[in-house]
């Protein structure tokens, strides 16, 4: 099905896909995330065997399939703005909807996890690794969360209003997508590998 998107007006490097402000939005975002992994690093110093015996005890192989999960979703994102600039909805619906699916694969294997942390009595208050880990993948998944439902809502204007669906409002949700990919792959081997 083909339908005529609008594009953006305005087409130079002063306008990045998604517009500036969603770029200003994902530097202060990338700062916040890697100020407290750098803080994180930075208390592992003080508390080295801390770190490296309570790292041992997080699920390695949950994170890199939460990683894949979210890899794999970014790069449906990415073909559903293809899709889109090639007017071709019905294709970028497809697309879309298996994006989602990803996000809601990540959410489903990480509540497994945290709910797996709690079990064994590894919340927040446990030690200085645990508080880290809670407060930076709790971040991210709250970041995950309104990233479904601004795909959602995207969605949504693809099935019941598709004339009124606008480039740049697609590419903003593209951006803030692809930021949570981002944040998750600076979070992974931090959290997961490095200590």
């Amino acid at each position: 099905m083909s339908t005529g998107i609008r594009q953006p007006n305005i087409k130079s490097v002063f306008y990045p896909p998604g517009g500036l402000l969603m770029w200003i939005i994902i530097y202060l975002e990338l700062i916040t995330f890697g100020a407290v992994l750098v803080a994180m690093v930075l208390y592992s110093k003080d508390e080295p065997s801390i770190f490296h015996d309570s790292r041992l005890q997080l699920n390695t192989t949950f994170g890199a399939i939460n990683t894949l999960f979210l890899l794999v979703s970014g790069f449906f994102m990415a073909l559903t703005v293809t899709a889109l600039k090639a007017n071709n909805l019905s294709k970028s619906k497809v697309y879309l909807k298996l994006t989602m699916y990803g996000g809601l694969l990540f959410l489903g294997l990480k509540s497994i996890e945290y709910f797996d942390k709690i079990e064994a009595g590894l919340t927040m208050g446990y030690n200085t690794f645990f508080s880290f880990y809670w407060m930076l993948t709790l971040f991210h998944v709250i970041h995950v969360l309104v990233g479904l439902v601004i795909l959602a809502s995207v969605y949504r204007t693809m099935i019941k209003n598709p004339e009124k669906l606008i480039m740049e409002d697609v590419e903003a949700s593209a951006t803030f997508w692809h930021m949570c990919d981002l944040i998750w792959l600076l979070l992974f081997p931090v959290i997961y590998l490095v200590f």
